[in-house]
């Protein structure tokens, strides 16, 4: 058909051979057949032609070099195809020939190629450049030269590829940069997604090399470590430049604002390159922005979660808060991948806090239980690694993992070994108990690591159970050489242990052992028997070394450091792919430190302002200023207070309150973007304003809508959905501000009285976008408010027909210091609990204080000053008293809501002169509130409070101590919980919930025979829990 006269045919059988091509089938036998077509007059056959050349041309370069002639009439001037597909296509085909001899055609090539009247073959020329260079690197300088032309191209066609070949040629040549930086900002957004990729990952590159670090305000701190050896002048001026505040370079916000639409594109590699580049070069305060939309990208194909999870798990180690608000983002769900739900874990394990733990690990107990084994192991590892990281519930980790030993699945039963095995390298002292339960586990587990974890332990607490490990060696033995080499080598250690130990019970096993394993396959185990027998056994032979064995084998392990596989990853760039391959591939372009000076920012500067200028039609200039009247100022005042009111917009927008703002931020911005744009581009910025300008009254009218049908309930939905979260107000007319002031108080009031009506959410309801169910009026705990109404729907102790709130059974009168009459300048202050509900609010805690005047003169002024209070606390003060006589002495009341917590509520007790700080921090006993039950419901809700939940110890007393009286007058005393009737007498129940959450708290004393008896809580609030527990056991050991 290739033969054929007639075109048609020709046609058919071109695209059959690329339909091949397509499929992946080998085409390049149709070579000589297909290259003859090349000087076809059928552009639609010449098309196809070029593509299959540019598939197969480096693979048959000789035949291909006889159709340069071809490519060559294509580009030339004189001679060129008026079809700009067939040059670009020529070019396309002349640089996939891979031969030296043609360098100097394709450099004149790709010349005149870049200055071609259409974009499109200017864009190929730019994709030719880098093929060229990977040919013959020595024609670097002439390549410079072209880049450097095809930078000032205006055309967003060829802005990507320019910048790609910038980066594989020159890309230390950032002097070519300086004079385009402004132009590439601003064309960013209308840039094809691709291009846009690759020029916000090298304008990342040039900022950190041309801007001071925005992250200064942080560094006070650290700089005053090191002023001890300094002189005076020293210190001066590293305090003068600390003082200086820090301003941020117009260009520098310039990048910062013009990436941040495109936060909003739809490719998830887009939104990856914008993300990486506000963590890299944004203020802290403003990276927020980035968390909602790369928790938006999860809704993508797996290969896109993979990725943007690796960069969230690198994220949150160092800035937790970014990703707290979407702690249910990041929940597993039972259809992704196990790489997904491992990268989830992951970052769970990061956001994990004293706060949100009680949840994380009831959703880890769901997947314990997962049939996925290698993410149920995973699972256990995240058990142990937050039991390290936060030390209040690492005994209530320890006993789940211990109840997980049970497990009939013995890939968990082997992780769980492995990992209670570092848990208790940490604390080996306390939990004897745990090493006999797990060497009676070794008869039935058969994982080589877990049998050999559990030899370890042994070994190393030998002398803490010097019955076991004897028999424990005996048993090893006798399965020595059928057993795994890891646990080969750790019998050979327990025996060299014990040896050195209990020689007399266990010499002969040992020598056994150490005969098997001199004569085993594995020249590991035969090397270690032999320097083990050197070591132990003295004889003529043995060195200076045998004289410090026990030193050698019993000498004390440091515990094992549980991190983060991603800790190490935050020195490379985010979003790049050594950063997901954790190595350096190549290519790779590190990023630079900031400066300490910034370089002259004049060298970005363009010389031909007046000719934009000039070029803006006058009328059409005009139509313009009245726009600019209404939505923003003039452009010298927004340029000076550019880098603050961005500052300003972008705290509110993250903090939820301003989503009225925001919805007309949008309009507001594109405006004020026109006006605060460089000078160099004022020509350009005009046009593009008039044509937003159509659109920007478009949103204003939405605004007012949406801003009318807040105000009732029923429309308050639509209302935020509209609204861009992401969208930054730059600057606002007065009016505006007022009425929108005006409806924010009305939408605060309508959330309000909405919030008691809210629908509980379940645990796996994944859609944390809906900004309804989140009161935003104030601040929580490091919990968001959505996981807030998650834990009460989840609380298992919903039953409240049962369950009521009863009177404290006992009133401590013990008092604590608040301010002494020393500090207070005779002003003394004392506090107590007295465990009677808050006037104030349900979720408070009441405290009355009781201060005394110890002067001889009056006291005048007595009140709260400022409160620093932490995330989510909240207080209700007493009154201003006006005036103290002298050894005068009132009591007054207060209420503190502590969010279930034992944190310190810092505040300052002022006077009429002075002011002194203070701080209230609760017994952990005075967060609860007495609670009547039944025996039987008792036990309901214990069995359902079970697991994770559950923390439990063993004390020992004198018998004396065990008596009904004395153990109910000591927790009453500790704790303000409520009596349960027992039907038993050796067990004693007491019942009481927090008063912020309403958690239950379940104690149990359950008298064993002799002098010990176990003491178990149960409660979500496994923290309190843990707490309460340490604080009860040494009162009940006590006599």
């Amino acid at each position: 058909m290739l033969e054929s006269n007639k075109d048609s045919a020709k046609l058919d059988a071109m695209k059959r051979i690329v339909g091949m091509i397509a499929k992946g089938k080998n085409a390049s036998e149709l070579f000589p057949a297909v290259v003859k077509n090349v000087a076809s007059k059928n552009i639609e056959i010449k098309k196809l032609v070029y593509v299959y050349l540019v598939r197969y041309a480096e693979e048959q370069q000789d035949l291909a070099l006889l159709s340069i002639s071809t490519f060559q009439r294509a580009l030339k001037v004189n001679s060129r195809d008026p079809n700009q597909l067939i040059r670009a296509s020529a070019l396309r085909v002349l640089s996939s020939i891979r031969v030296p001899i043609i360098v100097p055609i394709m450099m004149l090539a790709i010349k005149e190629a870049s200055a071609d009247l259409s974009p499109y073959v200017r864009k190929n020329a730019a994709h030719a450049i880098q093929k060229l260079y990977s040919l013959d690197p020595e024609q670097k300088e002439m390549l410079i030269e072209i880049i450097e032309k095809l930078l000032k191209d205006k055309s967003t066609l060829v802005a990507g590829s320019v910048v790609m070949a910038f980066e594989e040629v020159c890309p230390d040549r950032i002097d070519l940069i300086h004079k385009n930086y402004r132009k590439l900002c601003n064309l960013l957004v209308d840039v094809e997604e691709w291009g846009q990729v690759v020029i916000i990952h090298m304008l990342t590159r040039y900022a950190r090399t041309q801007f001071v670090s925005p992250w200064r305000q942080g560094d006070v701190l650290e700089d005053n470590e090191k002023d001890f050896y300094d002189s005076d002048e020293e210190q001066k001026e590293k305090a003068d430049k600390r003082k200086r505040p820090y301003a941020m370079d117009p260009d520098h916000r310039l990048l910062i604002r013009n990436t941040k639409p495109l936060l909003q594109s739809r490719n998830a590699a887009v939104v990856m390159a914008v993300a990486q580049l506000y963590w890299h070069i944004a203020p802290k305060s403003e990276a927020g922005i980035i968390s909602k939309s790369l928790v938006r990208l999860l809704r993508s194909s797996r290969e896109v979660q993979y990725i943007v999870l690796q960069n969230i798990a690198t994220m949150s180690i160092q800035r937790k808060g970014m990703f707290e608000p979407y702690l249910k983002s990041f929940y597993v769900r039972s259809t992704d991948a196990t790489m997904i739900k491992i990268l989830k874990l992951e970052i769970l394990t990061n956001l994990a806090n004293e706060a949100n733990i009680s949840t994380l690990l009831r959703e880890f107990q769901t997947y314990v239980k997962s049939q996925d084994k290698q993410f149920a192991a995973a699972t256990i590892q995240t058990i142990g690694r937050c039991a390290t990281s936060i030390t209040e519930v690492s005994d209530t980790c320890l006993n789940g993992l211990v109840c997980l030993l049970s497990n009939r699945d013995e890939i968990v039963v082997a992780e769980s070994v492995v990992v209670i095995k570092k848990l208790l390298q940490m604390q080996p002292m306390q939990h004897g108990e745990i090493i006999k339960h797990m060497a009676k586990l070794l008869d039935s587990i058969t994982v080589p690591v877990a049998r050999a974890s559990i030899l370890w332990l042994i070994g190393e607490n030998c002398e803490r159970v010097p019955k076991i490990a004897p028999d424990v060696l005996r048993k090893t033995a006798k399965s020595f050489t059928s057993e795994d080499d890891l646990v080969k080598l750790q019998i050979l250690n327990l025996g060299a242990k014990l040896y050195l130990t209990n020689s007399k019970q266990t010499k002969l096993l040992t020598q056994y052992i150490l005969n098997l394993g001199k004569y085993d396959q594995n020249y590991d185990i035969r090397d270690r028997t032999r320097f083990i027998r050197q070591l132990i056994v003295p004889n003529e032979k043995s060195g200076a070394l045998s004289k410090y064995a026990k030193k050698i084998f019993l000498a004390q392990k440091p515990a094992p450091l549980l991190e983060s596989p991603f800790k190490d990853r935050d020195h490379f760039q985010l979003g790049t792919l050594s950063h997901t391959l954790n190595t350096k591939a190549t290519g790779y372009l590190e990023l630079s430190n900031w400066p300490e000076v910034a370089p002259d920012p004049s060298v970005r500067n363009v010389e031909v302002i007046e000719l934009a200028k000039e070029w803006t039609p006058a009328g059409k200039a005009k139509k313009e200023n009245p726009d600019k009247k209404f939505y923003s100022e003039s452009e010298e005042e927004e340029d000076s207070s550019e880098s603050s009111s961005d500052s300003e917009s972008e705290s509110g927008s993250e903090s939820g309150e301003d989503e009225e703002d925001d919805r007309s931020g949008d309009s507001a911005e594109d405006s004020g973007e026109s006006g605060s744009e460089p000078e160099a581009g004022k020509g350009r910025a005009a046009t593009r304003s008039r044509a937003r300008g159509r659109g920007d009254s478009k949103d204003v009218d939405k605004e007012k809508e949406n801003s009318k049908t807040s105000e009732s309930s029923s429309g308050e939905s639509s209302s935020i959905e509209e609204s861009s979260s992401d969208s930054e107000s730059e600057s606002e007319s007065e009016s505006e501000s007022e009425s929108r002031k005006v409806t924010k108080e009305k939408e605060k009031k309508t959330k309000q009285e909405r919030n008691p009506l809210t629908k509980d959410v379940s645990l796996l309801d994944l859609d944390d976008f809906n900004l309804v169910s989140t009161p935003v009026a104030l601040p929580t705990p490091a919990l968001s408010p959505s996981l807030i109404a998650d834990l009460e729907g989840l609380n298992l102790s919903a039953t409240s027909s049962v369950i009521s709130v009863s009177t404290p059974v006992f009133v401590p009168g013990k008092t604590h210091v608040l301010l002494h009459r020393m500090s207070g300048k005779g002003l003394a202050a004392h506090y107590f609990f007295p465990r009677q509900p808050c006037i104030f609010g349900d979720k408070m805690v009441s405290v009355q204080i009781t201060l005394n005047n110890t002067t001889d003169q009056k006291i005048e002024n007595i009140h709260v000053g400022g409160k620093k209070l932490p995330m989510g606390m909240q207080m209700h003060v007493f009154n201003p008293i006006e005036s103290l006589e002298p050894a005068g002495s009132i009591t007054v009341s207060m209420g503190i809501d502590f969010c279930d917590s034992t944190q310190t509520a810092s505040f300052q007790l002022c006077t009429k002169d002075d002011c002194f700080s203070v701080n209230i921090q609760p017994p952990v006993g005075e967060l609860l509130l007495p609670v009547a039950m039944s025996e039987k419901d008792f036990k309901k809700e214990q069995g359902m409070l079970s697991g994770m939940n559950e923390t439990s110890t063993t004390i020992i007393a004198a018998p004396q101590n065990f008596a009904s009286s004395v153990i109910l007058q000591k927790i009453v005393n500790v704790a303000n919980v409520g009596v349960v009737p027992s039907g038993q007498d050796n067990i004693h129940r007491f019942a009481a919930k927090t008063v912020h959450s309403g958690s239950l708290m379940l104690v149990t004393v359950e008298l064993k025979e002799g002098s010990t008896a176990q003491l178990i809580i149960n409660t979500e609030k496994t923290v309190i829990g843990s707490v309460l527990l340490r604080e009860l056991k040494p009162v009940l050991s006590q006599g």
